[in-house]
């Protein structure tokens, strides 16, 4: 269902160049039609989280479907942009409920951590397969997609437990005693952590909804940005070939994901990993060839799966309500609405593609500074949760 739930995340690149061949918008009506899409998501998130430990969550699932449906049904009717921009955003309303009832549901299993890692492990085969078929498809094509995978994800909607079992913010550590014993500690979490965890995936997801709305788009400009046309050189066809190639380098990334995060916990292997994003887009800033788009786009799937997994696991560690763990999907939805705007308000000020990929290193550094703050203050109050795995 998460897999679903993320479908049109997933497959911005290629639903943007669509937009763009197929109905005709501008670059910065796409920025605004795929704000509004994963805007939808991140509201959709929102109101999950309200309900989640309240509601039983098949009959949101339900709700969920039909608006999503709904949606992606009059989007295959109407092509004028305003209409699009509001039934793109009521699409992502659906979809941001039925993905938040859907991370929840895996927050609360016995091993979180090792759930989100294979949800992403999915990922890695699911991208690549949008990005493969997705192109080929008609604009009313990639629409009936979307509705099918939401009519196929209803048949799991029977093994959706219903209500959390656990409603507590809190973590159990193990702590070493003066004679080297062990034992458990039950301690409350304070409030702060899921909330600066959520605020640092919507600066990570700022830098990735940006990128990975305008990465393909930045390939191959329009005449008229002939100052950014000059500097690219990279040709369209081999862009798109490394779109579905570098998909795969989240396989690579969950397994690295894993062992780095048990040697090293989950934060330092973040931090890390948010700069090196940060490094890796800015490289573009000055320009695209086959060598750095190549080097750009492996480096970024292999790094977002990263961030992904500890980001994930972290709350998931300290809250099994789902509440904050729900609030995923609405803290990356939010990420990708704000980080598309901002990149299409670049370009419509006249700043070109290379202030869009600055924006995008910076988003992911301010990101790093959150998690460096949140990893400080754990060191000295919760230890064994700064730098839990």
């Amino acid at each position: 269902m998460a897999l679903v739930g993320y479908g049109v995340m997933v497959g911005i690149p290629v639903i943007s160049t669509a937009w763009v061949t197929l109905l005709g918008f501008t670059e910065v009506q796409v920025g605004r039609v795929a704000g509004a899409d994963l805007g939808g998501l991140s509201a959709g998130a929102v109101l999950a989280s309200l309900l989640v430990a309240r509601v039983n969550r098949r009959y949101l699932v339900v709700a969920a479907v039909v608006i999503t449906i709904g949606a992606n049904a009059l989007s295959m009717v109407t092509v004028t942009y305003e209409q699009v921009l509001w039934l793109r955003f009521t699409a992502g309303f659906g979809s941001g409920i039925y993905t938040a009832i859907a991370v929840a549901t895996l927050a609360g299993t016995s091993k979180p951590a090792r759930a989100f890692n294979i949800l992403l492990f999915a990922f890695a085969f699911s991208q690549a397969l949008e990005l493969h078929v997705l192109p080929q498809l008609s604009m009313n094509g990639i629409y009936l997609a979307f509705i099918g995978s939401y009519v196929v994800g209803l048949i799991f909607l029977p093994w959706l437990p219903p209500r959390p079992i656990d409603k507590g913010l809190d973590v159990v550590v193990d702590v070493a005693d003066d004679d080297t014993e062990h034992h458990s500690e039950h301690l409350h979490v304070p409030a702060y952590v899921p909330w600066l965890v959520l605020a640092a995936v919507f600066a990570t997801y700022v830098n990735i909804g940006a990128y990975w709305t305008y990465i393909e788009l930045a390939s191959n400009p329009p005449p008229e940005m002939a100052e950014w046309a000059a500097r690219v050189s990279a040709t369209p066809e081999w862009v798109a070939r490394v779109l579905v190639w570098a998909s795969f380098l989240s396989i690579v990334g969950c397994l690295f994901a894993t062992v780095l995060s048990n040697r090293f916990g989950l934060a330092r292997p973040l931090l890390v990993t948010l700069v090196c994003q940060a490094i890796i887009v800015v490289m573009l800033a000055n320009g695209i060839n086959n060598v750095n788009i190549v080097i750009s786009m492996f480096s970024f799937n292999f790094l977002w799966i990263f961030a992904d997994v500890y980001q994930s696991a972290t709350i998931a560690n300290v809250d099994h309500s789902g509440r904050f763990a729900s609030l995923l999907p609405g803290a990356q939805g939010l990420g990708q609405i704000v980080g598309p705007n901002i990149a299409a308000s670049i370009l419509a000020a006249g700043l070109g593609y290379g202030g869009v990929f600055i924006m995008c290193a910076s988003a992911s550094l301010v990101g790093m500074l959150i998690y460096l703050f949140m990893y400080l203050r754990l060191r000295k109050t919760i230890p064994a949760l700064a730098d839990a795995s």
